[in-house]
């Protein structure tokens, strides 16, 4: 069967895995009766809860006698590494472009990386049935786009196309019809995108991109066949990053078809399939015949740019919610998660039990956490903060380019936010009732800034960033929060009376009768300074008569601070702590005189 292998990407929330859905309904292997569920590929809970694509993913249809193999990327910054694992897997790729949105920094992130593989693109301008959509604005940027990243004439002759993804329609020109479906697009990329090299006389050549799991043949190396053939029971050799070679029987051969895993006997060049047999298979090693020794280029990853440090739960209530709580068992967890996810790294910290973890955002890393904290993990996680580097004995760290859309009533406030946090205008457009504005700012400067920036622009504001490179360093102190914490004074239970008296002292963060340690922050003051309270404080019972009548306690909500909202308040000299069923906010030293004593050193220092 003639194979073409394409990639689909975009900025995050253009239609990818939407159009995906689309396309799998062509398929002449789709069953009528199939009930397929909005974003199918998205299959992760925590990918459907927020409506994101975090992991790669293929899949694959048959039209007109091929076999389009389509891969399913992310679209979110931090997920880049996904992305840049796959382009050397497929040999062209469907840019979508929103109608309305136009090109995103995102858009010329993984744009940029498809032209560096010298891969074919076919553009799709998505959602041109979006109210105020502007097509003719959005192609003429995807070819400034095209020609800002250097494409080459051969990549510049590339074909639009438009298309309602939600709507399942998709045309040559800027108008849909109804009867005319994803058939425009597929016949498309069988003409434009070359097939892949399929000589299946050569010796086997295989690499793994992908890292899938199966709870009957353990891990799989999903990747592209670039030459030969391969059969279940052959024996193998795989060529690992460290240059040693190991030789294993392969068990078991998948491809992808539709939302199936099919499994097969053989599988020839060209075909993106999984692998099992190797227990312990890691990204970028190379499978080969016996007797050829020649590896594959290592894949290229860019760095990570942000670290948190994870240490076990030393909390007073340690222990009482979560399943793994040793430092073993927090070590094979965040091992595990390298060996899947290249963009991440963990280093222990000498005999201690903590880690630094880096990643490629806040976002990356949150999602690691969160993860872990739904598998039963209970640990301890510091702010996120930048990896500085030293180049020519001059500190450097991160820089990014951001854009934001929001509305004209709220730009005079997102403009002066982004100038405390060391924003650098560099251009400024007005898009309907929307004005877009483009920054250069530190990367640290974008920690903890989305909630304030949602705040700030009443949920309508839309942020986008990217990695631009590395700069010398901002010496003055950039996103830290500017206001104390309230610091509960003992152990104990939160009461309505103790809560009602410190009511104005800033905001609640806890509620009557939850549990409380001396040391856990239990509200943001409204000075600029710590305070220590006693929020377990019982009314005073007595037999005598009060003056004045005794009324209800009515107590203000208190502010719900999920993972991210925690994320994005603590500040350097705190900690999350995070169990199953409960996110806590904590200082680092717990008792109040030994907190003085510990500033007091630093001040003196």
């Amino acid at each position: 069967m003639k194979i073409r292998n394409i990639a689909i990407i975009a900025h995050v929330d253009h239609g990818k895995t939407t159009l995906v859905n689309q396309l799998l309904k062509e398929s002449e292997r789709y069953d009528m009766h199939q009930v397929l569920n909005d974003r199918v590929l998205d299959s992760n809970d925590i990918e459907r809860e927020r409506g994101i694509t975090i992991l790669a993913k293929n899949t694959a249809i048959i039209y007109k006698d091929y076999r389009i193999n389509i891969l399913d990327t992310p679209g979110h910054a931090d997920f880049g590494g996904e992305v840049e694992r796959i382009m050397h897997m497929v040999d062209g790729v469907l840019l979508l472009v929103d109608a309305y949105e136009g090109v995103m920094p995102q858009t010329r992130f993984v744009l940029k990386k498809a032209l560096e593989a010298k891969l074919l693109p076919i553009v799709v301008v998505n959602k041109i049935d979006r109210q105020f959509a502007d097509i003719s604005r959005t192609v003429n940027e995807v070819y400034d786009l095209f020609i800002d990243l250097g494409a080459d004439e051969h990549q510049l002759e590339f074909p639009v196309l438009y298309a309602s993804g939600l709507q399942g329609l998709a045309s040559y020109e800027p108008i849909l019809q109804a009867h005319i479906r994803m058939e425009p697009i597929l016949d498309t990329i069988i003409k434009e995108i070359p097939e892949p090299n399929q000589d299946s006389d050569k010796p086997f050549l295989f690499q793994p991109a992908l890292i899938d799991y199966n709870d009957y043949v353990g891990r799989m190396g999903i990747g592209k066949i670039y030459q030969g053939q391969v059969s279940v029971n052959d024996t193998i050799n795989c060529l690992r990053l460290d240059d040693s070679i190991i030789e294993f029987r392969v068990q078991k051969i998948f491809q992808s078809m539709g939302l199936e895993k099919v499994e097969v006997e053989t599988a020839y060049a060209g075909d993106i399939v999984s692998i099992a047999g190797l227990p312990d298979v890691h990204v970028g090693e190379t499978f080969t015949q016996l007797g050829h020794h020649q590896p594959l280029p290592h894949l290229h990853i860019d760095e990570p740019t942000v670290q948190m440090t994870f240490l076990t739960n030393n909390s007073p209530f340690a222990g009482q919610e979560g399943k793994h709580v040793t430092a073993s068992k927090i070590e094979d967890r965040l091992f595990k998660e390298t060996q899947k996810d290249v963009s991440l790294k963990a280093n222990r910290i000498g005999n201690t039990e903590q880690w630094i973890v880096s990643g490629r955002g806040e976002l990356h890393l949150g999602i690691l956490i969160e993860n872990m904290r739904r598998e039963g993990f209970e640990f301890q996680v510091s702010r996120p903060r930048v990896i500085v580097k030293e180049i020519d004995g001059i500190k450097h760290e991160p820089y990014e380019e951001v854009q934001i859309d929001c509305p004209q009533e709220s730009m005079g406030t997102v403009i002066e936010m982004m100038g405390d946090r060391k924003g650098e205008l560099v251009s400024m457009n007005q898009l309907g009732d929307y004005a877009r504005i483009q920054y250069i700012m530190p990367s640290r400067g974008l920690i903890g800034f989305m909630t304030q920036f949602l705040t700030a622009t009443k949920g309508y504001g839309i942020l986008s960033h990217i990695f631009l490179d590395y700069r010398p360093m901002v010496y003055e102190t950039v996103g830290n929060r500017r206001s104390g914490s309230l610091v509960s004074l003992n152990q104990g239970m939160t009461t309505a009376y103790a809560i009602g008296r410190l009511e104005d002292r800033g905001i609640m963060f806890v509620e009557p009768r939850e549990k409380v340690y001396e040391g856990m922050i239990i509200g943001e003051a409204n000075k600029d300074s710590d305070m220590v309270v006693n929020v377990t404080q019982e009314k005073q019972l007595s037999n005598m008569r009060s003056a004045g009548k005794d009324s209800t306690v009515v107590l203000k909500k208190p502010k719900q601070m999920n993972l991210e909202a925690c994320l994005a308040y603590i500040n350097d000299d705190e900690l999350i702590e995070i169990t199953p069923k409960t996110i806590r906010l904590r200082k680092q030293i717990l008792k109040a005189n030994e907190r003085k004593k510990a500033s007091y050193g630093t001040t003196k220092a």
